[in-house]
């Protein structure tokens, strides 16, 4: 039986809570916090593990996959108290806590919604990786990201050098994916798509999708799928 987990309340908070950014009315309305997005992402996240398992075995659903919505200031100008936005990510085991490293990720945001895989912002070694393996065996990069069903549903995304990285051939055939900072596709969801009760179908099969884009990415980097 399908299970709605996200409804119009769910973006309707977040449209509330971007207009009132601050502690006094997150405190008050701390319930539909609560009700309307957290406890349905939990739920949505223990009903998806069993499905990530037959994915790869070596990704983890649990409670650390939801973001918490509390945000790090310290070092942004921006002093916004709370993240207009909800994350869950489903992370590589290898890499526990590292937001950095392979997953999966949804996005629930007011008119900015999507599914995301593969590495954001990794770190230089993991990097250096990732361009190595484009180098030595560029058909398998192109296989890839360009199989079919990952074609059809994601778009590759995320920053980019403006010129070759350091020890590559600026005229290396796929210069342009040498220059990636960032090895992430992205699909964009709509809020009628996000609450529907078929929902969790949907995202399972739009991870299935990004497998042998998240399976280059693993072994690139020398982890297991």
């Amino acid at each position: 039986m399908a299970t709605r987990y996200f409804t119009p309340k769910t973006f309707g908070f977040l449209k509330d809570l971007e207009k009132n950014n601050n502690r006094p009315w997150f405190t008050e309305n701390k319930s539909r916090y609560e009700k309307e997005l957290k406890e349905p992402a939990l739920r949505f996240i223990e009903d998806f593990e069993s499905r990530l398992m037959k994915i790869s075995p070596h990704f983890h659903a649990g409670r650390r996959s939801f973001f918490r919505i509390y945000r790090d200031t310290r070092f942004s100008k921006d002093k916004s108290p709370y993240k207009t936005y909800a994350g869950i990510q489903f992370r590589h085991e290898a890499r526990g806590s590292d937001v950095h490293a392979p997953g999966f990720y949804l996005h629930i945001e007011p008119g900015h919604s999507g599914v995301g895989c593969g590495m954001w912002h990794p770190d230089s070694k993991s990097l250096l990786k990732v361009r190595e393996a484009i180098v030595e065996e560029p058909a398998k990069w192109k296989r890839a990201k360009g199989a079919k069903r990952f074609k059809e549903t994601f778009e590759l995304t995320g920053d980019s050098l403006k010129t070759a990285p350091r020890g590559f051939d600026a005229d290396h055939p796929l210069i342009e994916d040498l220059r990636r900072k960032d090895f992430i596709g992205w699909t964009s969801l709509s809020q009628k798509a996000i609450t529907d009760p078929e929902f969790l179908g949907e995202f399972t099969a739009i991870c299935r999708a990004a497998v042998p884009f998240q399976r280059w990415l693993c072994e690139a980097v020398g982890v297991a799928y």
